[in-house]
């Protein structure tokens, strides 16, 4: 599917964003690596960042266009996160994206647990908005888009560090949209369960965690979702995209699902 959405269906005109400049974190697979992809195919030089040096410089290379770069990091480590976002310029759109923690009870977590996955995502997430809002006044208009998850709205069996955090990520972006420029609009994507490594991962650790088997914990979730089948990240990624478009400008504070109608709230 990623080929096809890609490819002659994809649905904004040619270079819609040409212009502007694009930060993908959490870029080098998954959700991360598809939008990257989009936001190139939609005319946008494209900086990615993430801790995988190869699968980057490969994404950079399947990227449409020109003049697109890649940055190793690790989210985790806030005083890289900094010194990164003081000399990587005026970016117009960030993608605040990264991996979620491993599952399992939250009542097995130590309060350490909490330290890492809350760096990478909200820490770091808060230091680049913090460094690039500036620049996106300065033009006139800015993106922020955080990737989080469904979670925030029901939470999830057997991933409660991750409900917890997703769920601060989404108060934290709520708040910003009542104190953000006006010109900056800053939203969420819910991803449900989409077909990438991480999903892959989390069913492994749900597994060894409850003594279910991985196919179990699989069907289990396709039980849920009217669609009856896993999203490809690409369909995610387009969700991202409509948000950053110069016509989204009016669409601000929200948290939109991309989950194949699971979720059984309003």
């Amino acid at each position: 599917m990623e080929d096809d959405l890609l490819g002659d269906g994809f649905p904004f005109a040619e270079g819609v964003l040409d212009g502007k400049t694009a930060l993908v974190c959490g870029a080098s697979k998954g959700i991360g690596r598809a939008t990257a992809l989009a936001l190139a195919r939609s005319g946008c030089r494209v900086i990615v960042c993430a801790r995988s040096t190869e699968e980057l410089q490969e994404l950079v290379s399947d990227m449409q266009g020109s003049g697109h770069e890649y940055f190793a990091l690790d989210m985790e480590d806030l005083g890289s996160v900094s010194k990164f976002a003081s000399v990587i310029g005026n970016i117009d759109i960030l993608v605040n994206n990264s991996g979620g923690p491993p599952g399992g009870p939250l009542l097995e977590n130590s309060v350490d647990d909490f330290s890492g996955p809350f760096a990478r995502h909200l820490h770091a997430s808060h230091i680049l908005v913090k460094s690039l809002a500036p620049g996106m006044i300065e033009a006139g208009s800015g993106r922020i888009v955080n990737v989080i998850s469904t979670s925030v709205r029901e939470p999830i069996d057997n991933i409660g560090l991750s409900n917890t955090l997703r769920g601060a990520m989404a108060s934290w972006a709520k708040s910003l949209s009542r104190e953000l420029h006006p010109c900056i609009t800053i939203n969420n994507i819910l991803p449900g369960f989409t077909d990438t490594d991480r999903l892959g991962n989390l069913a492994n650790s749900i597994s060894s965690k409850t003594g279910m088997e991985v196919e179990e914990v699989q069907a289990n979730w396709m039980n849920s979702v009217p669609i009856e089948r896993l999203i490809d990240p690409m369909e995610t990624a387009l969700a991202i995209t409509w948000l950053c478009l110069p016509s989204s400008g009016a669409i601000r504070g929200v948290s939109l699902a991309v989950d194949g109608g699971r979720m059984r709230s309003i």
